[in-house]
């Protein structure tokens, strides 16, 4: 995993980009000491050597998606915990951005684009946008977040202060709790739409 590709595009007011390798090294360590073990008792139990994630906590390695979920299984957290980064209202990843995590056994890939905090609830649609009319949104209750994510085609959308243009594997968050809009700039986008909230 190379330290030289940043993960994604945080809110413009944070001014140093925080690397993948340091991302998972505080993740780690964070929710091992929260666990309560010890660094050889969670490489044992990860099946990892201790080098490896003695390593891996101090921001260096090539962690895989096998490594990263045995830790996560030991840990009991999800997978894209280990991915955490600060809360910011608006993040913005374009097409090739992110950091890849390949796996060890198969042509596979994954990118985290986002995690879900605790208490917090998501549903998950699949939106089309026509080009030729705007759908205007209102503001939804109070802490509502939107993701969207770019299927195919092109599409402009965003809090009225805050828009972006978004184009096929884009993804952009926003907060929903206030006025927003959908806008296909192509003739038809499909999106995959995650209405996040507290309740």
């Amino acid at each position: 995993m190379s330290n030289k590709t940043m993960f994604a595009v945080p809110n413009k007011s944070q001014e140093q980009p925080v690397t993948p390798a340091a991302l998972i090294a505080r993740s780690i360590q964070r929710e091992r000491q929260k666990a309560g073990m010890s660094l050889t008792a969670l490489a044992q139990s990860a099946g990892l050597a201790k080098s490896t994630l003695s390593q891996l906590e101090s921001g260096q390695g090539n962690p895989s998606i096998e490594t990263l979920w045995a830790i996560a299984n030991v840990l009991g957290v999800p997978f894209s915990h280990l991915f955490e980064q600060p809360a910011n209202d608006l993040k913005l990843v374009r097409a090739g951005e992110g950091e890849q995590v390949p796996s060890d056994t198969a042509d596979f890939e994954t990118i985290v684009l986002d995690k879900c905090p605790p208490s917090r609830m998501r549903d998950l649609y699949r939106a089309t946008v026509t080009k030729g009319v705007v759908r205007k949104a209102e503001s939804h209750p109070a802490g509502t977040v939107e993701h969207i994510f770019v299927v195919t085609g092109s599409v402009s959308c965003g809090p009225t202060e805050h828009p972006e243009n978004l184009s096929q594997g884009d993804y952009y968050r926003f907060p929903a709790d206030v006025p927003h809009f959908y806008e296909a700039l192509t003739d038809e986008a499909l999106l995959i739409v995650v209405m996040e909230s507290t309740s």
